[in-house]
């Protein structure tokens, strides 16, 4: 059990520590920045096209479980790495699964946009 006290400052430096966790998602996975694109796209075209709040709120928690899903991707593999550097099948298998959990939140993410954005662009038709 952890007995240490609250701190301010504990709690500041481990906001810095998950910002520096992004920043190293960003310049070191290129994937991530194909989610970063369609973020800003996402965003983007919700401004453009005036989504509701609900829509807005599916965007945001698609977009959240996207990125949150590449975060822990880029974790386990990291670790996979680095527990086996060397070629395993059971480390294939988890690598895997790691990007199929990927996959699954982007297509789910790509079909909440079809369904926000385009009858809205149809709309504009």
């Amino acid at each position: 059990m952890n007995n240490q006290k609250f701190s301010i400052k504990s709690r500041f430096k481990s906001f810095k520590y998950a910002i520096n966790g992004l920043k190293i998602l960003i310049r070191n996975e290129h994937n991530s920045r194909i989610h970063l694109v369609a973020m800003i796209i996402a965003i983007v075209l919700g401004i453009i096209l005036k989504i509701s709040n609900i829509e807005w709120i599916a965007i945001v928690i698609v977009i959240g479980f996207v990125f949150s899903t590449e975060i822990i991707n880029s974790a386990i593999e990291k670790l996979a790495d680095f527990v086996s550097p060397d070629y395993h099948e059971t480390i294939k298998k988890v690598k895997d699964l790691s990007a199929a959990m990927v996959l699954v939140c982007a297509l789910v993410s790509l079909i909440v946009g079809i369904i926000v954005f385009i009858p809205k662009i149809i709309q504009l038709w």
